[in-house]
């Protein structure tokens, strides 16, 4: 059953620390307090928070939904997958063997999760995860509400303690696409012949697939730095989003072939050797993670940013952006369109970063109006 919607609290404290940080810069004054936020242009829904889905999560990344509405969950740190009904109901379906929780504050582990658009004939379940020396993409049947044994699908990506990437989804062409990170590794983004720092286009089986810009290479698009969200528009175009160093974070159009820059260039720059992002932001409003698109609209979940973004798309650019929902839920992992309409967003509040309170991690269902 949905519950009740529960609010972040706000404290005393961040009101205490603006004042103390403004007391010890010699006098200097706190930026003031941003203007009210715009409102979304007649053709976009503002989205609405409707409910909490499910609570008492151990760190959920990945997420896509079965045939039926149910949707199936990664949990990072306890490597199990969950199978979690619209009403709350979650049930253990398997733990994935040989993943591995990530050392204290990293970011590998169980991650990306997507469901073949072929299920109801294959039954198969992709997962992306961190394994003792490498990042890996497997799969399983799931039948009788468990998985099967692990078949290999990729191996050997590099990992890392960061930069481990992880988001898999499936595109309208059937091939499965993977954002990877350069595993703390910058110049292999450069590099063409690693499968870090990239997008990966692969047919189910994990070969490259047909069509891709490379000769017999899985490698889509190079120059990342750490790709944890994509997903494609109404013109079957992907657009992926990804975490910047210290300056931007960005939000791509991805075309085949291109390089985005890493690390030579973060955010826009570059002069014509690079592909320019969509839209950039500074890491405190955002190190993005998923995103989902709805009617030409981007949803962007931000982890240290603690917001939703709504960009709407405007041809090969963006319209204006705007935040929902700042401070009211904590570090927002992974965002996904739902069978009815809204959208199940996903909160990281226990991964480490975050300062978690009761009923985290939770699933919260977004209506959009």
């Amino acid at each position: 059953m949905m519950r009740p919607m529960w609010t972040r609290p706000r404290g005393p404290f961040a009101a205490v620390l603006v004042l103390a940080l403004a007391a010890g810069c010699g006098g200097e004054q706190p930026e003031p307090e941003p203007g009210p936020q715009p409102e979304p242009p007649p053709d976009v829904a503002a989205p609405l928070l409707a409910g909490d889905v499910a609570g008492g999560l151990t760190v959920p990344w990945g997420l896509d939904f079965l045939p039926g509405g149910d949707a199936l969950v990664t949990e990072r740190d306890s490597t199990r997958i969950l199978r979690v009904t619209p009403e709350g109901r979650v049930t253990p379906v398997g733990q994935v063997p040989g993943a591995r929780a990530p050392d204290l504050g990293g970011e590998g582990g169980l991650l990306g999760l997507a469901v073949s658009p072929r299920f109801a004939d294959d039954r198969l379940v992709y997962v992306y995860y961190s394994a003792a020396n490498e990042n890996r993409i497997v799969r399983f049947r799931y039948e009788a509400g468990r998985l099967g044994p692990p078949d290999p699908v990729v191996t050997g990506i590099p990992s890392a303690t960061f930069h481990d990437g992880g988001r898999i989804v499936f595109g309208p062409d059937g091939m499965l696409y993977a954002g990877t990170g350069d595993a703390l590794q910058e110049q292999l983004a450069q590099d063409r012949g690693s499968l870090a720092g990239k997008i990966l286009r692969m047919t189910p089986e994990g070969e490259p697939a047909p069509g891709n810009p490379f000769p017999a290479s899985l490698v889509y698009s190079y120059g990342h730095r750490n790709v944890q969200g994509l997903a494609f528009d109404s013109k079957d175009r992907l657009w992926g989003a990804e975490h910047g160093e210290d300056s931007w974070d960005e939000l791509n159009l991805i075309r085949p072939g291109s390089n985005y820059g890493w690390p030579q260039v973060e955010g826009r720059g570059g002069g014509g050797r690079f592909v320019q992002p969509v839209a950039q932001w500074r890491p405190d409003e955002a190190s993005p993670s998923g995103i989902a698109i709805v009617d030409d609209v981007v949803y962007m979940a931000a982890l240290r940013g603690e917001r939703l973004w709504q960009i709407p798309i405007r041809g090969d650019t963006a319209g204006d952006p705007i935040e929902y929902f700042t401070d009211e839920l904590g570090r927002l992992r992974t965002v996904r369109p739902a069978p009815d309409g809204s959208l199940w967003l996903m909160t990281s509040n226990r991964d480490g970063r975050g300062e978690p309170v009761s009923g985290d991690d939770r699933i919260v269902r977004v209506e959009l109006n």
